[in-house]
């Protein structure tokens, strides 16, 4: 039986990851710090013969037998990941360094969960693995963008020197059941302010892009990736492209239509398009997504009302 480790496996993807993996009958040992990872997300398997979970932090070396890892291990949105810049950072870089190191000892494989904002503000629409980005390596956001970025390099060398089998995914923004309220991302800011009857906030003028993938698409990319044989960087998100004014608009609908809408002031370095190509998943593994938008913001609203 395969037994599969998932560092930041009480996160929101991480969580989702482990309930597919061990409803196919594998093995999981989760490994988190709990920073951004909550122990409810994983609470269903807690007493599971086939879960293990490991407080740790991945800048901390660690010795473990397993067959594949997923390293998903690092703050993800711009609330968590600014809060502490420079722990992003070391995450990104040691993190990965000791899982590469793991993986190379004891002959696992390995995917590591890399990020589109490695293309930073696009000048390049839709964005293929083959563009090189656009990053501020002085901004505040690049401790995230560049700690990735870094962290790519140190998968593509320990392949080369090494011959690891390493997978090198590049998430599109992702949602769905399990967001946290207070994570700054703007499908849970939404629904959050207007669950709560509060004005809905757009920053700039709302007509930035960004393509929205639902989170169990994701995860059956993710488990095709790690089991298929391609090299290089793989683009995982939903192609399908909506404004940040249209994303308002539908969770209005769906939540309380007389809600206001405030603007305020964009962040630096954010993004004004972003758009994933997916050919090449397409043609390795047939993959595309199959929850459209409405679909998955009704999913979301419905747990965010639990919540």
């Amino acid at each position: 039986m395969t037994t599969n480790l998932i560092t930041g496996g009480a996160g929101f993807i991480g969580s989702h990851l482990i309930d597919k993996l061990i409803n196919n009958g594998e093995n999981v040992i989760c490994l988190d710090n709990l920073f951004t990872g909550r122990k409810k997300n994983i609470r269903n398997w807690i007493n599971s013969q086939n879960f293990e979970f490991i407080e740790h932090d991945v800048v901390k070396p660690i010795s473990l037998n397993v067959d594949k890892i997923w390293h998903l291990a690092c703050p993800a949105s711009p609330v968590h990941y600014q809060f502490n810049p420079i722990k992003t950072a070391k995450t990104s870089f040691l993190g990965t360094y000791n899982m590469l190191g793991l993986a190379k000892k004891i002959g696992a494989k390995v995917l590591f969960a890399s990020t589109s904002e490695v293309y930073g503000d696009p000048e390049i629409h839709p964005q293929p693995e083959s563009y090189k980005g656009s990053v501020n390596t002085l901004g505040i956001r690049s401790c995230y963008d560049e700690g990735k970025r870094i962290a790519e390099t140190l998968c593509s060398d320990y392949k080369r020197v090494h011959n690891l089998d390493v997978k090198i995914v590049r998430i599109f923004n992702t949602y769905g059941p399990r967001m946290m309220k207070n994570d700054g991302r703007v499908v849970s800011n939404f629904i959050v302010q207007a669950l709560s009857n509060e004005p809905i906030t757009i920053y700039g003028d709302g007509k930035q892009t960004r393509s929205f993938c639902y989170v169990e698409d994701l995860i059956n990319g993710l488990c095709l990736a790690m089991n298929s044989s391609y090299e290089g960087a793989l683009n995982l998100g939903n192609p399908e492209e909506f404004t940040i004014r249209e994303l308002a608009a539908l969770i209005k609908e769906k939540i309380n239509p007389e809600l206001s809408l405030v603007y305020k002031s964009l962040p630096q370095d954010d993004p004004l398009q972003r758009k994933p190509d997916i050919d090449k998943a397409k043609k390795l593994f047939n993959w595309t997504p199959n929850i459209n938008l409405e679909n998955g913001i009704n999913k979301t609203i419905d747990y965010f009302k639990k919540e």
